[in-house]
């Protein structure tokens, strides 16, 4: 039994070929939208690679992008069938293309679904990436006069004025460094050199933060050193008064950033993904009720249109058989306990062999 079985009539069929013509154009704009959603991902992540770690954070926006394009060429394609399919003459070359294209057009919609989802699932691979690319920064932060890091301050001092953040979970992590070039260090000093013997590692340590990390709406000047030392300050209590410095890491606002991106791509994606599928549904319609029509022979006529010729579970089992047999063309198999005509076939005695002879009647 078909599902979904609907009627057609010339009019309908025409009606929705003019409509589904119009959806298959609006839906190479929504492709459009994927790949700009996706190639926006991606910009957004290139300018902040330098605090990101390698990883597979790349593979939303490089789905998206690739997820747009297919759906350019293949929705330009559906609204090419669906305008010659109001016509019965011309929806003759079609016939025999639309059902692959609609097998086709079902795992695309199906890829944007995934991209969709993904955006929602790679939120601990981009904190992973960003928890070691910015350990790594931090940690980088002084050589500025090493190459290939010597941007490596200018970017963390943007980051964290830009994202209004301190350290990679807090401001807590500039302790545990020396983000102070030694070139900047007195070695003439007693103190410098009390504090290079008592680590180690024999590394500068402070209890400060760069001034990036300052908070310009705080009343109070910033307070960039002896954080915890509540008498090198007056008035100044950091467990209970609120510091004047961004509390909140950078992995933390980084991934906040990130995510609300993704949210929104991933809703976009979904809604595009729910349009793709109405679209996709309108089209097998069309498909199956072009086919009956011309079946009956009589292109003025009403016809059924159908999701599916049988049930789900018919439907299932057949596609499990096709799948099941695959690979197996070549092979000779038995049906029913009965052998193949052509195995163990007798050799024919092509010798000489006794055979009467017919007389030949006398005229």
């Amino acid at each position: 039994m078909a599902v979904l079985k609907v009627k057609f009539t010339k009019t309908k069929r025409d009606k929705l070929a003019q409509i589904l013509w119009i959806l298959n154009w609006v839906s190479v704009v929504s492709g459009i939208i994927l790949f700009s959603l996706g190639l926006f991902l991606k910009i957004e992540i290139k300018k902040r690679n330098e605090v990101m770690a390698k990883g597979d954070i790349n593979s939303v926006p490089n789905m998206l992008i690739s997820v747009g394009v297919i759906a350019c060429i293949i929705n330009f394609l559906g609204g090419k069938i669906c305008y010659d399919c109001s016509d019965g003459n011309k929806f003759s070359r079609w016939k025999l293309v639309m059902l692959p294209y609609i097998v086709c057009t079902f795992c695309f919609t199906f890829c944007i679904l995934v991209g969709a989802l993904m955006c929602y699932t790679m939120r601990n691979e981009l904190e992973e990436s960003l928890y070691l690319g910015l350990r790594d920064a931090i940690k980088f932060y002084k050589d500025t006069d090493i190459p290939g890091r010597c941007f490596l301050k200018k970017t963390v001092d943007m980051l964290q004025i830009g994202f209004q953040c301190c350290g990679n979970n807090g401001f807590r992590d500039w302790f545990e460094i020396q983000w102070v070039s030694a070139r900047y260090l007195n070695m003439a000093s007693k103190e410098v050199l009390d504090r290079l013997k008592s680590n180690v590692d024999g590394k500068f340590l402070v209890d400060g933060v760069p001034f990036s990390c300052c908070n310009p709406s705080s009343p109070r000047p910033c307070i960039q050193y002896q954080l915890t030392n509540n008498s090198a300050h007056y008035n100044y209590d950091f467990l209970t008064e609120e510091l004047n410095i961004w509390v909140k890491g950078c992995r933390e606002a980084l991934l906040d950033y990130y995510t609300a991106i993704m949210r929104s791509i991933g809703i976009a994606a979904l809604l595009i993904w729910l349009f793709e599928l109405s679209v996709l549904i309108g089209v097998r319609y069309l498909q199956t009720a072009m086919k009956n029509v011309l079946l009956l022979g009589d292109l003025e006529g009403e016809s059924d249109g159908w999701l599916l010729e049988n049930s789900f579970v018919e439907t299932a089992k057949y596609n499990i058989n096709v799948i099941k047999n695959l690979g197996k063309a070549n092979q000779i198999s038995t049906v029913s306990g009965m052998n193949d005509p052509n195995i163990n076939v007798q050799n024919t005695n092509c010798g000489k062999t006794n055979v009467t002879t017919k007389s030949i009647p006398a005229a």
